[in-house]
């Protein structure tokens, strides 16, 4: 008798049991639905996230001004440090050339400048950087894109001691575009007014003019070249 009723309560609870489960299994199939779904979407956002690079590549002046022109709203810091071998300098850039500021900032936090080189220096005219006889720097303007700014000449700022202004590009350039990597820093005293109309200024030095004035004391081979090299060894935000 105690087997026979020993093995109807195990079927009884064996049932329970299976309601149970197929109820759990029910309500967790639904959830898991939700939880499926979510993770799909996770997991295809996660997918999508590799597949598009961290930046794009300007591939054109267009492409270049539209990113720029949505860059700019939101990184809107104008205070740079040029830390170089002969010091520090400390550079304003100008709000009312926003392409301009935009793009020295992106490339300031893409770290583009780090390692490149004042690679013309001129004694009371100009010392130019942004440029580097290292394959690393080939590397970087590789990744982010050849493109050129129009310029922007008509803000009313003049070439005086210490503005910081872009050169022209190399590449097929009729209408003297902005080279979006380099740019020169005007070290003439009494300024440079000659250049007034063909190229950007985009800011000013602040601090650190006396190191402009050693670089541009260095000796020189006849390409306008540093004998020694002197690099910029780090660009970085201060405000």
């Amino acid at each position: 008798m105690r087997l026979i009723a020993l093995f109807c309560f195990s079927i009884l609870f064996l049932n329970c049991e299976d309601k149970q489960s197929k109820k759990k299994v029910t309500i967790k199939t639904e959830t898991q639905k939700e939880t499926i779904i979510e993770s799909t979407k996770i997991e295809e956002d996660s997918t999508n996230t590799k597949e598009k690079p961290e930046f794009p590549v300007l591939t054109d002046s267009n492409m270049a001004m539209e990113f720029f022109l949505e860059y700019e709203k939101h990184n809107k810091e104008n205070k740079v440090r040029i830390t170089t071998d002969f010091g520090s300098i400390d550079i304003l850039l100008f709000n009312e050339t926003k392409f301009h500021r935009a793009n020295f900032i992106y490339l300031t936090k893409r770290k583009y400048f780090n390692g490149t080189q004042f690679y013309r220096v001129i004694d009371n005219f100009m010392v130019q950087a942004g440029n580097s006889d290292d394959r690393e720097t080939v590397r970087k303007r590789t990744e982010i894109g050849r493109y050129l700014l129009p310029t922007d000449t008509k803000r009313g700022f003049k070439h005086d001691r210490g503005v910081i202004s872009m050169p022209s590009g190399e590449i097929d350039n009729p209408h003297k575009l902005a080279s979006p990597f380099e740019f020169f820093i005007v070290q003439q005293h009494g300024g440079s007014h000659f250049l007034d109309g063909d190229y950007t200024i985009f800011g000013k030095v602040i601090k650190g003019m006396h190191v402009v004035d050693k670089i541009a004391g260095v000796e020189t081979d006849e390409g306008d070249w540093p004998d020694k090299n002197i690099f910029i060894r780090k660009v970085e935000i201060i405000n």
